[in-house]
């Protein structure tokens, strides 16, 4: 009966909800960039990546190493709408990548580990 009375209290609540009409304040646009702003603004000193034995990054950490990621790529010419070809195994500066390259403004191609060498060639010729 408790599952019942649960399941039709959601059931409300999910009514209530669709009869709102989006705005800015209750239907923000979900990106990932989004996500990692708000990641380190609000859980800044929490831990965001664990990687072997030695290597802990907070949100805030994470979102700053990105941000310089961002400034290399733009140091090398890199910028909207250019394509950045990766090819890495799942490591922290993998998971960076996925941030910064948009961050950017580029486009980011990631390639699997897994893949032989012909499947990479054709994907590095169409990815433009």
């Amino acid at each position: 009966y408790i599952y019942l009375s649960f399941v039709v209290s959601n059931s409300t609540r999910a009514r209530k909800m669709e009869k709102m009409k989006p705005s800015a304040a209750n239907s923000p646009p979900l990106t990932p960039l989004g996500f990692l702003e708000r990641a380190a603004t609000v859980y800044g000193d929490c831990t965001s990546i664990v990687y072997g034995n030695s290597t802990v990054y907070t949100w805030r950490e994470t979102n700053l190493r990105c941000l310089r990621v961002v400034s290399s790529l733009s140091s090398i010419g890199i910028g909207r709408s250019d394509v950045v070809s990766v090819l890495s195994a799942n490591t922290p500066a993998m998971y960076e990548l996925q941030f910064a390259v948009p961050m950017s403004g580029a486009i980011l191609n990631n390639i699997n580990t897994r893949l032989d060498a012909r499947t990479v060639s054709v994907f590095l010729r169409h990815c433009d």
